[in-house]
């Protein structure tokens, strides 16, 4: 059995069953979704970078959404004309179109209405062209940060992963990634398209009569107030909607993943009880949304009729008045409906840069987190002892995971090439963290780790990992087929490496009872298959890359006897020409190692052959009789039990 601390350390993918985003990663969830501000000029200058591959396209969504708010205030100008040259004939100031216009009035309206025509089909075509091309760029963008991210936490230590839980990092990868991808697509350009069409209205309005103009915006600090209280109220709403939401997530993800002990516990009335709170927590932030949506768009479609109301009764009176024409009445409703339009979605909009700032603060945080643990510049090729390498040397070990609770203590171990050790010992005692620094998973603090003569941190840290094959307490396999899960895209794993591989494990009539064979489905996690076949898949696995370092660690202590009896008839083959570490709890599986390391809260206490270890009388010996002795316990008892 490995500890807490060793089994989190066991492999990079293990890591995924060890961070179930459970109850506790609710307040991780709830710490995150602070209010930040709406605006960071920093992490907008760093976005920004992400768009700039893509500059040409950009420039065309800008030109076409300036085009396209230009052309938002032609169709008013051209009810206007038709009003006054054509509807109502009338004494109005000239316009560029009248050199154009004919003086007939059927033929002026078909012109005019050609003319809205042929405006609407270019408003719809630019709008088309903006909207497709930064979708385009928005979703290439944010492919580019997604791989950047991802390859930059395969980079990352594993210490890293201890930290953070899988939940909240697959949430940055996804959910945040998509907030930015909204903002560049819905928000900074929805608010820039709004910012000209509001000019290009508010220049013409005033062209056109600033007495008009100024009572048609009188309502606008009314609007501004409530779309302050509308934006800062809903502002908090959103927030718990977000921490509910996540809170949903994790409540369901750990209660489906551990239904199978709900169940055996009769715990579904308090899991329901549970996931009751969290969703009515939910749905009563929602409901307050609903709410100030309700108030608030009712609110400024009120003042915006108002400002109608306000123009047609000052308009009205001016126009009966004869110092303004009807057209200019009729122009200025339809420019104050345009005009009020995009302020009311601005506080949908302010959300969603908030959110996006909150989201690029939290990636970019990932993204800044150095990476402790990498090749050297000039990496130091190893030297290889003689024809076969693998030669292993721990000089002076000292690790600890945090401060100075020291894990190993003044570790000294060589394993020549070619030679098989065991490490026994209890729960803790640092077994798997020998493992883990071999691997370079963590660097130590004091000491050197050298695979033939070359420390570790010298060496190039792919190349150090490909000499490596490792199986692992708990198998781990991907979705795919049972051939590429041996083969995991390694291109110089040839379909023989793979076959004889499957033999020296004893898997092979396993795999010719399959439908599909080598092509057979495997389900996440491996879940079509037993712990036994995994397993073994996972010494396949190993053996397929030809290691020139085998690593077992507990590799048999979750399977069955049938399973361990096969595996450990062919131990022998495995470890015929490789150095070979084996971490064990059942001695019954390393009798046969040439020396047997005994550890003891963190420090080598004996080193031997199993029968010279046994004479001693010490740590070992009373492992050796505590197992056996519970095993004799066991057969007692299945022996009675039969009588």
């Amino acid at each position: 059995m490995t500890s807490g601390k060793e089994a989190a350390c066991q492999s990079p993918a293990l890591l995924v069953t060890h961070h179930l985003p459970l109850v506790t990663d609710f307040m991780d969830h709830h710490e995150e979704e602070v209010l930040g501000k709406a605006y960071d000029s920093r992490l907008m200058r760093r976005l920004i970078r992400y768009l700039a591959p893509y500059r040409l396209t950009v420039s065309l969504a800008a030109v076409s959404m300036i085009l396209h708010s230009l052309l938002q205030v032609v169709g008013p100008f051209l009810t206007k004309v038709v009003v006054d040259k054509y509807l109502v004939a009338t004494a109005s100031q000239p316009t560029f179109l009248d050199s154009f216009l004919s003086g007939d009035r059927m033929v002026g309206l078909s012109q005019i209405a050609a003319l809205y025509l042929v405006t609407l089909a270019l408003v719809f075509a630019l709008d088309y062209a903006q909207t497709y091309t930064m979708q385009m760029v928005g979703q290439r963008a944010m492919y580019d940060l997604r791989m950047q991210m991802f390859e930059h936490l395969h980079r990352l230590q594993i210490q890293f992963f201890d930290r953070n839980p899988v939940g909240r990092l697959v949430t940055r990868v996804t959910s945040d990634v998509d907030v930015l991808n909204e903002m560049f697509t819905s928000g900074v350009v929805a608010i820039f398209g709004d910012f000209f069409s509001l000019l290009f209205i508010l220049a013409v309005v005033l062209k056109m009569n600033a007495g008009l103009a100024l009572v048609t915006f009188s309502v606008l600090p009314l609007i501004f107030w409530a779309t302050d209280v509308f934006r800062r109220k809903v502002r908090e709403y959103y927030r718990r909607i977000r921490v509910a939401i996540a809170r949903i997530n994790a409540h369901l993800q750990e209660h489906l993943t551990g239904m199978s002990v709900v169940q055996l516990f009769n715990r579904e009335e308090k899991s329901f009880a549970e996931f009751e709170k969290i969703n009515r927590a939910h749905q009563e932030a929602f409901l307050d949304s609903v709410r100030a949506h309700s108030l608030y768009y009712p609110t400024i479609e009120v003042l915006s009729s108002s400002a109608i109301a306000l123009i047609i009764w000052y308009g009205g009176r001016r126009v009966l008045g004869g110092s303004v024409t009807l057209g200019i009445v009729v122009a200025f409703i339809q420019y104050a409906r345009r005009f009020f339009q995009p302020i009311q979605d601005l506080s949908d909009k302010y959300n969603i840069l908030q959110g996006a700032m909150a989201s690029s603060e939290r990636i970019f945080k990932l993204m800044d987190t150095p990476v402790e643990i990498a090749s050297p510049e000039a990496p130091v090729a190893p030297v290889l002892a003689g024809s076969l390498g693998g030669r292993i040397e721990f000089r002076n070990v000292w690790f600890a995971y945090q401060g100075e609770d020291w894990v190993l203590k003044d570790i000294q171990l060589t394993v020549e090439p070619g030679e098989t050790i065991a490490v026994v010992g209890h729960t803790g005692a640092g077994k798997t963290t020998l493992i883990s620094l071999l691997l370079r998973f963590y660097d130590v603090q004091r000491g050197q780790i050298l695979v033939d003569g070359v420390d570790v941190r010298q060496q190039d840290v792919g190349a150090l990992r490909r000499r490596f094959g490792v199986v692992l307490q708990d198998p781990f396999l991907f979705s795919g087929t049972i051939e590429s899960n041996i083969r995991l895209g390694t291109s110089t794993v040839t379909r023989e490496d793979m076959e004889d591989a499957i033999e020296e494990v004893n898997l092979g009539d396993f795999i010719r009872s399959l439908p599909e064979g080598y092509r057979e489905e495997v389900r996440e996690r491996g879940n079509s298959l037993s712990v036994g076949q995994k397993q073994l898949i996972s010494f396949a696995r190993a053996l397929a890359h030809n290691p020139q370092i085998l690593i077992l660690d507990e590799a048999t202590s979750s399977v069955d006897t049938e399973t361990e009896l096969r595996v450990r008839e062919a131990l022998g083959r495995m470890v015929s020409g490789r150095t070979s570490v084996i971490i064990a709890h059942r001695l019954s599986t390393i009798q046969r190692a040439d020396r047997i390391v005994v550890m003891h809260k963190g420090t080598i206490r004996e080193v031997g052959p199993h029968q010279q270890l046994l004479a001693l009388r010490g740590i070992y010996w009373k492992l050796y009789q505590l197992q056996y002795k519970d095993q004799e316990v066991a057969v007692a008892g299945n022996v009675a039990g039969n009588d």
